[in-house]
């Protein structure tokens, strides 16, 4: 391992423990839709991202495929590797670590979705495409620092992307799709603009990260980053157990996730905490259900509990709320756990007795 490009290890991260387990629950599960940091400048959101991606396992791709397609999986595979596969040709595969790709400020739509040569097209018949940013963040990390200063087309594009797991490319009739996979993080500081509510709702969960305010913490954190510059070797050995571990737990989790059940007591405190906390829509609800399971796989259960409940809805309800957002901090979450213990000193309060 290259010692100059050491990254900082996830693990060592000072406190954070909200934005930490936010990024690897979409580790764990993509399918969550990303994550919103919201937070002041300076709050380790880059350097989190950047070691997120230096802990997850390295991924197989097809090597010489410019989406990195998943050569096991023919629904994660571009048009070509499905031809290649098709007329029986051996894909060739190797191993590569998992890639931040980072969303140039300014970028443009043909930047950003990639381009259709037309004319090639017309003339020719075949479909001439240049990949862009989507295709590079197949399988990947698709990193969005001030994410509230993109146009609104944009941010649409990219949550539809992350969501579906595909780019479609569309002009004039001809159409070129690629699978784009990829866990969407952006980062957002509220004093500069807000994203509107519409686009809000659409990141999978959201953290409001604030600068360390506990003595102890502040200095741990500037111990911990002079031992990093000054002893890498030091700094790596210190925390690559730490390391290797969490890396462990998420592909076991990935494993157990398929096996999470959830109980309808469950279910009714998901809607009772949503409907109690004034929330639009039923996005927030089977968001509180898709994070409290892999918050369950994360933590080795194969059952739903409670407090992996009170923990999702923390993070799922956070951009959600109708009202002004983010007034005063903690307020959400005493509700939510007040919510929660009403639920279980009552417990066959449910919400179906009005029928």
């Amino acid at each position: 391992m290259e010692h100059h490009k050491l990254v900082y290890y996830f693990s060592a991260i000072v406190g954070q423990e909200k934005m930490k387990n936010a990024l690897i629950l979409n580790a764990i599960n993509p399918k969550l839709g990303g994550v919103l940091i919201r937070g002041e400048k300076g709050t380790a959101k880059s350097t989190a991202v950047r070691s997120l991606a230096a802990l997850l396992p390295d991924i197989e791709v097809v090597a010489d495929c410019r989406f990195r397609c998943n050569p096991h999986d023919r629904a994660q595979m571009c048009q070509e590797c499905i031809s290649r596969l098709d007329s029986a040709e051996e894909l060739p595969v190797e191993k590569t670590k998992t890639r931040v790709i980072e969303l140039p400020v300014g970028s443009t739509e043909d930047r950003v979705v990639g381009t259709l040569d037309l004319e090639q097209a017309i003339k020719k018949g075949e479909k001439r495409f240049e990949p862009g940013i989507l295709a590079e963040a197949n399988r990947g990390i698709l990193y969005v620092d001030e994410v509230n200063l993109l146009d609104d087309h944009i941010v649409d594009i990219l949550l539809d992307s992350a969501a579906m797991g595909v780019n479609v490319v569309e002009r004039e009739g001809v159409s070129y799709s690629h699978p784009a996979e990829f866990i969407l993080i952006g980062t957002m500081n509220p004093e500069e603009g807000e994203l509107r509510p519409q686009l809000l709702d659409r990141f999978g969960l959201c953290v409001h990260i604030e600068g360390i305010a506990d003595i102890d913490q502040r200095v741990e954190v500037v111990k911990r980053r002079a031992f990093y510059e000054q002893d890498p070797a030091g700094f790596q050995k210190t925390w690559k157990e730490e390391e290797k571990k969490l890396q462990q737990d998420i592909v076991q989790a990935r494993e157990l996730l398929r096996q999470v059940t959830i109980s309808d007591d469950m279910l009714y405190l998901i809607a009772r905490i949503a409907i109690d906390m004034n929330v639009d829509g039923h996005r927030a609800d089977i968001m509180i259900m898709k994070a409290s399971k892999t918050l369950a796989a994360f933590n080795g259960r194969r059952e739903v509990s409670k407090e992996d409940v009170q923990k999702a809805a923390d993070m799922a309800l956070q951009h959600r709320m109708r009202r002004k957002p983010f007034q005063k901090q903690g307020v959400e979450e005493e509700k939510i756990a007040g919510i929660i213990s009403h639920a279980h000193s009552h417990p066959h309060v449910h919400l179906h007795e009005h029928h």
